[in-house]
């Protein structure tokens, strides 16, 4: 059963939801080498945890997501900087080359046609994108594929397959990274993913970012 979004997004709050937050948003922002001030599009963004995040970083977002419910939460925030608004991700309603970078934070892994939500996110983002995906190649992956709660019915890849997800999109300079190589959170996890490379293929959490072809 999916918790209802005040206690989803509750869970951020807790010592371990902290820290795998706070470590996906790291890597998502680093991947993405942002510059000041620009805009962004988080599809699907749920309860809005990494649209406040931007928006506090100064960025101004617009949030998006199908479920009237978690929209509402999110816009709940008052967070100056951020917009929210139900859409489908398959069908973006804003015109090609829209927001400077377009990020997707597994809200793809529960979407039916995740093709077509890679295509729109692509066509709406003018510099850059960045999508983050379930690892199956991964720990979580073992721990939590098969239970009921947030991940329940979700979508895992592997970090080889991501090329041939990306198909012949208009894109290049395609990185991919992770991060939650232990997500149990305890002291050993910590210490581990402070010193591992960001480019080792386990960690449960994928970035894969890009740039869209014909950017200045």
């Amino acid at each position: 059963m999916t918790p209802d979004p005040a206690t989803y997004d509750a869970w951020y709050r807790t010592a371990r939801g902290r820290w795998i937050g706070d470590c996906e948003y790291r890597l998502l922002r680093r991947q993405l080498a942002l510059h000041p001030a620009e805009t962004i599009l988080d599809v699907g963004c749920g309860t809005g945890y990494f649209s406040r995040h931007f928006a506090q970083d100064g960025h101004p977002v617009v949030g998006i997501d199908f479920d009237p419910a978690a929209a509402g939460f999110a816009r709940s925030g008052q967070t100056p900087e951020l917009a929210v608004a139900v859409a489908d991700m398959t069908a973006l309603p804003f015109p090609d080359r829209s927001f400077d970078c377009v990020v997707a934070v597994t809200s793809l892994c529960f979407v039916e046609d995740e093709a077509a939500a890679i295509k729109e996110i692509v066509r709406v983002a003018r510099r850059r994108f960045a999508l983050g995906l379930l690892n199956r190649d991964s720990l979580l992956y073992r721990a939590k594929s098969h239970t009921a709660g947030s991940y329940a019915g979700a979508r895992w890849h592997s970090a080889s397959s991501i090329a041939e997800l990306m198909g012949d999109l208009p894109i290049r300079d395609l990185r991919i990274a992770t991060a939650i190589l232990v997500p149990s959170g305890g002291p050993l996890a910590r210490v581990l993913e402070n010193i591992a490379p960001a480019g080792l293929p386990w960690g449960g959490f994928i970035a894969v970012t890009g740039s869209v072809s014909g950017d200045e």
